[in-house]
């Protein structure tokens, strides 16, 4: 076969292919009806829905504590392991007691002086007093007796109360857990000198998570709306309200909104509203993300479409309606809340009746024109 014919048979193969191509393109038409493809519809409707707004907010511990020194000295022993669940009173950090340890002997040496010194002016006191009775002494002996005795009885009641303290500083070199819960890392590690004598010195942090708070913050106006003709009951402003989370948990939550608080916070126009969840399997920790969705009026006549037939491109939301003519049009809207998880309330753009496109909404292209199939 010489190089001529070849180029001829290779030519050839090239226009066979190309005329396969279009024939299949063009029957591709036909079945189509010239272009006009099936595409699934469904119609705008209206429902009564209960009107919901969606507020961010985050978790906070019920009870949360930090674990400080209180006396100067260098800390000898840290006795938990960073993360672990710690029992209240569970001693924690050890401070060298040393000087501590002195002033405590100084300060019972001190009480058991000014002690036998009180016992002397007593006894004193007491002979002189007699003595008086033969007028064996003199009223000026008598009174400075009486003195020496009220100032030994003083002296008694500020050795005690500084034995106290010692007693008390000494005891705060053995940190112990203030509450129960899960421990942090140590602020400081062993060997540091801490002056926790002048300030306390945070060592480390304690929080129990056996129950939460979910804190959140709506705007005076919408709180307004929620409570208008409405009465709590028994402390209650919402009962079993679901929490959503960033990712999905194992278990779920909801919570009854029992904390109003008791004035709107100025800068921001906002009132914090506070309930209280079960940490089931110690799941969820302090600073947690949530979201939670409050009721604040009703609208008799909201319109609703399947929420994924929605699209966004950088101007904002948009969908796809067939027109009378099955055109397709590009139709801007506004959206509102979320509607039994899969419909979404469309404040402007649709109109109840209007037929848009539910799928396959990357392929088809406004203007085009196509063959509607109402699906429900």
């Amino acid at each position: 076969m010489n190089s001529r014919f070849s180029k001829y048979l290779k030519a050839s193969i090239v226009l066979a292919c190309c005329f396969s191509l279009l024939s299949c393109h063009k029957k591709k038409q036909d079945d189509y009806g010239d272009m006009e493809r099936p595409v699934d519809v469904a119609e705008a409707y209206t429902d009564s829905v209960v009107l919901f707004s969606t507020y961010p907010g985050y978790l906070t511990a019920e009870y949360y504590a930090q674990v400080v020194g209180l006396v100067n000295g260098r800390l000898e022993t840290m006795n938990y392991s960073s993360g672990q669940f710690v029992n209240k009173g569970q001693v924690l950090f050890t401070i060298d007691p040393t000087l501590y340890i002195d002033a405590l002997h100084r300060a019972e040496a001190t009480l058991k002086s000014n002690e036998s010194n009180l016992e002397y002016s007593k006894s004193h006191y007491d002979a002189v007093l007699k003595a008086l009775e033969d007028n064996a002494v003199s009223k000026m002996e008598v009174l400075q007796a009486e003195s020496d005795y009220n100032q030994a009885v003083a002296s008694v009641k500020d050795s005690k109360a500084a034995l106290h303290t010692a007693q008390v500083n000494y005891g705060y070199c053995t940190v112990t857990a203030p509450i129960s819960g899960y421990i942090t890392n140590n602020k400081l590690s062993i060997g540091n000198y801490i002056t926790g004598a002048d300030s306390p010195v945070v060592l480390a942090e304690i929080y129990d998570h056996t129950h939460l708070y979910v804190n959140f913050e709506v705007e005076d106006v919408r709180y307004e709306k929620m409570t208008a003709g409405q009465k709590k009951i028994d402390d209650v402003l919402y009962k079993n309200v679901p929490l959503k989370f960033q990712e999905p948990l194992k278990n779920e939550y909801a919570c009854d909104l029992t904390y109003i608080a008791p004035a709107v916070d100025r800068s921001t126009g906002t009132l914090l509203l506070q309930g209280k969840i079960l940490n089931i399997d110690n799941e969820l920790k302090e600073g947690m993300y949530v979201t939670i969705s409050l009721p604040y009026g009703e609208n008799p006549k909201a319109v609703l479409v399947k929420d994924a037939a929605i699209a966004t491109d950088q101007i904002g939301k948009y969908m796809y309606v067939v027109n009378d003519s099955n055109t397709i049009v590009k139709r801007r809207i506004d959206v509102g809340e979320i509607y039994q998880d899969s419909l979404r309330v469309i404040n402007t753009g649709i109109q109840p009746g209007d037929k848009y496109i539910t799928k396959a909404l990357l392929t088809v292209r406004a203007g085009e024109k196509v063959k509607p199939i109402l699906t429900h």
